[in-house]
C-alpha cells in the first residue's frame, strides 16, 4: 500500500511541476493569441495562416508527436527501469536519426506539391480566391521548416520525461509561443502575415535548442552526433511496429481536423480562425489539467507495467482519473458560462471586432462541452501505451474520429437550418465524438485491469459534480449582477468567485485531494 501511495504522490508532484510549466506556456500562448488577434482579427489572411499551419502540425504529430512518444517512451523507460541503460541509449540514437531524416524528406515532398495539397486536400474554399490560394501555399512552405525541428525536439521530450525530468520539457511550449510573439511584434509590422509564419519557425528552433543542454547532461555521450539507424536492432523494430497502429490513429485524428478546415473554409469568413481560437482556449484548460497529469503519469505507468505491478498501476490510474475530474468539471462549466466576456476581454481590440468575438465564443461554447472527454482520454491513452498497446486506443480512436467526420457534416447542416453559425456544429461534433471515445477507452481499460476502483472514482465524481453545480449557480448569478461592469473587472472577479466557491464546496465535502494539496502546501511553506 505504501508503494502504491508513493507512486500516486510521485505522479501528483510531477504533475504539479508540469502543470506550473504548462500554465506559463498557456499564458505565453494567451499573449500570443491577443497580439495575433489585434494584428489580424479573424481575417481571411489569418484563415490562410491557420490552414497552412495544419500541415506542419500534422507532419510533426504523425512522425514524432503522439505516434513516436506512445511507442518510444514505454520501451525506453522499461529499459531504464531494468537497468539496461546502454541498450536504452542505443535505441534513442537510432530513432533520433530516423525521425529527423523522415521529417525532412516529407517536408520537401509536401513543399513541392503544396498547390495540390491546398487545392484538393486542405482548403478548397481558400483556393477559390487566387490571392488567398497563393498566400496559403507560401505560408505552408515556410512553416514546413518547423516540422523537422519539432520532430527531434519531441523525441528529446520523451527521453527527459523517462528520466523523471519534467520542468525543462514542459517549459519549451512557452518558448515556442515566444517565437511566434517575436514574429507578430518584430516581423509582422513589415512582413505582414509572413512574419507570423517565420515566428513559427523561430519558436520551433527555441523548442529544440533549449532542451539540448539538459539532454547532454544525462546522456552517456552526445548521442545525436553518433546516431545510426541500426534497423537490425529488435528494439528499434519494436518501436516502429508499435508506432504503426498509433500512426494510423493520429492520421485519422488529423484527417478530422483537415475535414473541419475543409468545411470551415467554405463557411462565412473567419470560421477557420474562430474554430482555431475556440479550440486553443479549450486546449489551454485541457493542457494544464490533463496533459500535466498524463505526462507525469506515463513514465510511472510504464515502469509499473515493466515490473508487473498491475495493482499499483490500477490505483495510480484511479487517482489520476479522479484528479482529472476534480479540475476538468469546473473548468468546463466556467468556460461555457464566461465564454462571451472572456473572449471579448482577451481579443476584442484592433482588427478583432464584436463579430469576431461572437464567432470565437460560439466555437468555444461547444468545444468547452468536450473538455472532460478530452482530459480523460489524455490519461487513458497513456495507460494503454505504457502497456505497449497502441492498437486498442487506435481502433477506438479511429471509429470515434470517423464518427466525428460524419457528425461534422450532420451538425453543421443542422446548425445552419436552425439559423445558427454552422462552425459551431463542427466544434460540437468534436466534443461528442471525443466523449464516446473516452467512454470506450475507460470500459476497455477497466476490463484489462479487472477494475479501476470504480467506487473510489464515483465518490469523487459525485462530490466534484455537486461542487461544480454550486459554482455554476453562483457564476450565473454573478453574470447577471456584473453586466454593467467593465470586462477587466467582471471577468477576473468572476473567475475568482467561481474558484473560491468551488474550493469552499470541496472543503465542506471533505474531498481528500484538497486535504492532500493543503498538506503539501504547508510542508513546502515550512521548508
Amino acid at each position: 500500500m505504501t508503494e502504491t501511495q508513493n507512486a500516486s504522490r510521485q505522479i501528483a508532484r510531477a504533475a504539479g511541476t508540469v502543470a506550473l510549466a504548462i500554465v506559463l506556456g498557456q499564458l505565453a500562448g494567451l499573449a500570443r493569441g491577443i497580439l495575433v488577434a489585434r494584428a489580424f482579427g479573424a481575417s481571411p489572411e489569418l484563415d490562410a495562416f491557420f490552414a497552412a499551419n495544419r500541415v506542419s502540425e500534422t507532419l510533426f504529430l504523425l512522425v514524432a508527436g503522439g505516434a513516436l512518444g506512445s511507442a518510444f517512451i514505454p520501451i525506453f523507460t522499461g529499459l531504464l527501469a531494468k537497468g539496461e541503460t546502454e541498450r536504452a541509449w542505443r535505441l534513442a540514437e537510432s530513432i533520433a536519426k530516423a525521425v529527423s531524416l523522415t521529417l525532412i524528406l516529407l517536408a520537401l515532398l509536401i513543399g513541392i506539391f503544396a498547390p495540390q495539397v491546398v487545392r484538393y486536400g486542405l482548403a478548397p474554399g481558400l483556393a477559390a480566391d487566387p490571392r488567398l490560394f497563393s498566400l496559403t501555399i507560401s505560408l505552408l512552405r515556410i512553416q514546413l521548416i518547423s516540422a523537422a525541428l519539432f520532430g527531434l525536439g519531441g523525441l528529446i521530450v520523451g527521453i527527459l520525461n523517462a528520466h523523471q525530468i519534467f520542468l525543462v520539457p514542459a517549459l519549451t511550449p512557452a518558448l515556442y509561443q515566444i517565437g511566434i510573439i517575436f514574429g507578430v511584434v518584430a516581423l509582422a509590422p513589415f512582413m505582414g502575415i509572413y512574419g507570423l509564419a517565420w515566428g513559427v519557425v523561430v519558436g520551433a528552433a527555441l523548442y529544440l535548442l533549449t532542451q539540448l543542454p539538459t539532454l547532454f547532461k544525462i546522456a552517456p555521450r552526445p548521442f545525436v552526433f553518433h546516431a545510426s539507424f541500426d534497423l537490425k536492432n529488435p528494439l528499434t523494430r519494436n518501436v516502429f511496429l508499435l508506432m504503426g497502429p498509433r500512426l494510423l490513429g493520429v492520421a485519422v485524428v488529423q484527417l478530422n481536423f483537415w475535414v473541419n478546415t475543409w468545411l470551415a473554409s467554405q463557411m462565412p469568413p473567419g470560421s477557420v480562425s474562430g474554430l482555431s481560437y475556440g479550440f486553443s482556449l479549450m486546449l489551454m484548460a485541457q493542457a494544464a489539467i490533463a496533459q500535466s497529469v498524463a505526462i507525469a503519469a506515463m513514465p510511472t505507468f510504464s515502469a509499473q507495467h515493466a515490473l508487473g505491478k498491475t495493482e499499483e498501476m490500477r490505483s495510480a490510474l484511479a487517482s489520476s482519473l479522479r484528479g482529472i475530474l476534480l479540475l476538468a468539471l469546473p473548468a468546463s462549466v466556467g468556460l461555457i458560462l464566461l465564454r462571451q466576456p472572456l473572449v471579448a476581454l482577451l481579443y476584442q481590440r484592433g482588427e478583432f471586432t464584436q463579430r469576431s468575438v461572437e464567432i470565437v465564443a460560439w466555437a468555444l461554447l461547444w468545444y468547452a462541452a468536450g473538455l472532460l472527454g478530452h482530459s480523460i482520454m489524455e490519461v487513458l491513452t497513456r495507460a494503454f501505451y505504457a502497456q505497449h498497446d497502441t492498437k486498442t486506443p487506435v481502433i477506438i480512436g479511429t471509429v470515434a474520429m470517423l464518427l466525428n467526420v460524419v457528425f461534422s457534416v450532420i451538425f453543421s447542416r443542422w446548425f445552419l437550418s436552425l439559423g445558427w453559425m454552422p462552425h459551431g456544429g463542427l466544434a460540437l461534433a468534436n466534443s461528442f465524438a471525443t466523449a464516446l471515445e473516452a467512454a470506450a477507452l475507460f470500459w476497455m481499460m477497466r476490463k484489462r485491469l479487472r477494475g479501476i476502483e470504480g467506487k473510489f472514482i464515483l465518490r469523487g465524481a459525485s462530490a466534484f459534480a455537486a461542487a461544480t453545480l454550486t459554482m455554476g449557480l453562483i457564476l450565473a448569478l454573478w453574470l447577471r449582477l456584473a453586466d454593467a461592469l467593465r470586462l477587466w473587472v467582471s471577468v477576473p472577479l468572476g473567475v475568482l468567485l467561481g474558484g473560491l466557491t468551488y474550493f469552499l464546496a470541496l472543503y465542506v465535502l471533505r474531498v481528500p485531494e484538497l486535504t492532500f494539496a493543503l498538506q503539501s502546501l504547508r510542508r513546502r511553506l515550512r521548508r
